[in-house]
């Protein structure tokens, strides 16, 4: 490997906020063995920082600590330390830096000063908030996460976090609520409301859950034009017909289901609910069509077991 091409690599892991860090690493170690540091400029304290989470991520830390420059070995972080003193984003690396050795009191203790010296360093809270989760104190998790989103509410990755962190404890309703926020802030991105759709089915609110799956489909499901084949569903869209199928079969099986809606959203009449089952059946069908797959291949796989599914799912119906 050149010096030219690592440092171009690494370059497009920063433009592209690439998690590879394996890659970042080799990559790194080259551009150090071969003083490649003196060719960066103002990028070098970028690529520092870049390799010091990427060697921490990967566990290599005597790679986050020392940097061979090809005079002298300092370590990683005193040296954006001199660079950028008092910086909020190098005193979170340090806590990064800090959470790989130390304990979490210790860690957390750390972060409480930052955020005494800085109450709106949110990099530092929602660093701490992590320490709480993976250290298992949850209501205290929970109870840092509503007050950051109490003082920055157009933080969506916030609420997603605290809607995840209720799902966790089958806390679905409370769940929702963080859901319901981030789609306001977020209303046109569809993998949000498929997650609330997916958290409603699990709270038992199927009609509201129809409802937001209807609306990923809407919203990602092209229809076909004028003398054109309808396009194949996959991924998400996949995901969302299935996701109407399930509730179209709840709602047709069960008089009760309904009227369990915690939202009180009212399903679509009979007569519709049969239509969304055989549109549904229509569209999960053609992401396993044969046309689908290459020439010689066959049908695509588990095809067989989509249609007994379906089948069994219909005969409920």
């Amino acid at each position: 490997m050149d010096l030219t091409s690592a440092l171009q690599r690494l370059a497009s892991y920063r433009a592209k906020q690439s998690r590879a860090s394996a890659d970042i690493v080799k990559d790194g170690e080259l551009v150090l063995r071969k003083a490649g540091l003196t060719k960066l400029g103002d990028e070098e304290w970028a690529f520092l920082e870049q390799l010091a989470l990427a060697a921490i991520d990967t566990g290599k830390l005597d790679v986050a600590d020392d940097i061979t420059d090809g005079y002298a070995i300092q370590a990683c972080l005193e040296r954006l330390a001199a660079k950028f003193p008092e910086s909020p984003r190098v005193d979170v690396l340090q806590g990064i830096r800090m959470e790989a050795t130390e304990s979490s009191e210790t860690v957390i203790r750390y972060y409480n000063t930052l955020l005494e010296a800085d109450e709106s360093n949110i990099a530092a809270w929602k660093r701490k908030i992590s320490v709480l989760k993976s250290s298992g104190d949850i209501k205290t998790a929970v109870q840092e996460l509503s007050t950051l989103l109490d003082t920055f509410y157009t933080d969506v990755e916030g609420w997603l976090e605290l809607g995840s962190i209720y799902s966790s404890c089958n806390q679905y309703t409370s769940a929702l609520q963080c859901l319901s926020h981030a789609m306001i802030l977020a209303p046109q991105n569809a993998f949000y409301i498929l997650e609330a759709a997916e958290t409603a089915y699990s709270a038992a609110d199927i009609p509201l859950a129809l409802k937001f799956y209807l609306r990923v489909v809407e919203m990602l499901d092209e229809p076909p034009t004028s003398g054109t084949t309808p396009s194949r569903p996959e991924g998400p869209t996949l995901r969302a017909w299935y996701g109407v199928k399930l509730c179209v079969r709840d709602l047709l099986t069960s008089t009760s289901t309904a009227s369990q809606s915690e939202s009180q959203t009212t399903p679509p009449s009979e007569k519709h609910l049969k239509l969304l089952d055989e549109l549904s059946t229509e569209r999960i069908l053609a992401a396993y069509s044969p046309s689908s797959s290459k020439a010689g291949e066959g049908p695509p796989l588990g095809r067989e077991t989509v249609v007994k599914w379906l089948e069994n799912t219909s005969s409920t119906s």
